[in-house]
């Protein structure tokens, strides 16, 4: 009986297996990650490729992308493009401007184009302004007003030119000389004191009639006389107030430029001519002495090379 009491021993195994894949999600995602950072990558190569005028016409596609696809026009880029994608014609002035070096290149040069211009005409308005004021100066002053018919105001390409001229009975200079009348000497003061007060610079010249110079065919000319006249017609300018490096040019052009074209004996074309010059003016008179400068540089040296040759 006792034999019979023993209680059976049950012995568990448990059997151990290995851990299973867990299935296939995680590739998925994995591919979707390496997928993203493509585009990612792609996007940014894109951006970094395209112009400001393409960047806009992308933008402007997606703000109003069906109006853009009903307009039937050529696809965003080029209106030569034979993909027919809607939206405007980047080529037209409404639309993008046309990345292209040749249009930046018009573009700029029309620019500047305009704002020479404008600077032009803000200087031309400036000129007139000046005229008006010394006309009133004129009339002003009991000294010039006594002469004003001597004195002619006008614009001209160079900027706004004085001239100072001869009467029948009333001129400025000694018969065949560069001395100057008392009159004469007291409107270019009245003048110097006026000029002195503008920023400009200032272009003197001297002018005949065609009447030739006594006995002046081998020495003594016209061309003379006029260059004379403008340099006593400088000094009587300074003594009367005007800074000396206002100057720019002071030349005589003897009878070359005349006023009274029909009558070269006219005595009106026996003057003084003051122009204050323009910015063009001035940069042209100066890119002239440069050229000047430039060319007898390279003629001493090609001198000095002759000399310098066995």
């Amino acid at each position: 009986m006792a034999e019979n009491l023993v209680k059976p021993i049950i012995v568990k195994r448990i059997k151990k297996t290995a851990a299973g894949h867990h299935g296939g999600a995680w590739k998925i995602a994995y591919a979707d990650f390496v997928t993203a950072m493509m585009a990612f990558f792609l996007l940014m190569w894109l951006l970094g490729s395209t112009s400001k005028a393409q960047l806009e016409g992308i933008q402007e596609y997606f703000n109003t992308p069906l109006s853009a696809a009903l307009s039937a026009g050529s696809s965003v880029g080029s209106s030569e493009s034979v993909i027919k994608g809607g939206g405007k014609d980047v080529t037209k002035k409404q639309g993008q401007v046309q990345p292209v070096d040749s249009v930046k290149g018009k573009k700029k040069l029309v620019d500047i184009q305009d704002s020479k211009e404008a600077i032009k005409k803000q200087e031309t308005a400036k000129l007139e302004e000046l005229k008006k004021k010394i006309e009133k100066a004129i009339d002003d002053s009991a000294t010039l007003s006594k002469f004003k018919n001597q004195l002619l105001l006008d614009i001209t390409t160079e900027g706004l030119r004085v001239q100072i001229v001869d009467e029948q009975n009333r001129p400025m200079f000694n018969s065949s000389k560069a001395e100057l009348q008392p009159y004469a000497k007291q409107i270019l003061h009245e003048l110097g004191r006026m000029l002195n007060g503008v920023t400009n610079r200032i272009s003197l010249s001297g002018h005949t009639d065609a009447t030739p110079y006594p006995n002046g065919e081998k020495s003594y000319s016209n061309w003379e006389l006029s260059s004379d006249r403008a340099n006593a017609s400088r000094r009587e300018l300074i003594a009367g107030g005007m800074d000396e490096t206002k100057l720019l040019r002071v030349v005589g052009l003897s009878s070359a430029s005349m006023f009274d074209k029909k009558n070269p004996f006219n005595p009106t074309n026996r003057r003084i001519s003051i122009i204050i010059m323009n910015k063009q003016a001035e940069e042209n008179v100066l890119k002239d002495d440069e050229a000047v400068n430039v060319s007898a540089d390279s003629t001493e040296a090609e001198l000095g090379k002759a000399v310098v040759k066995p």
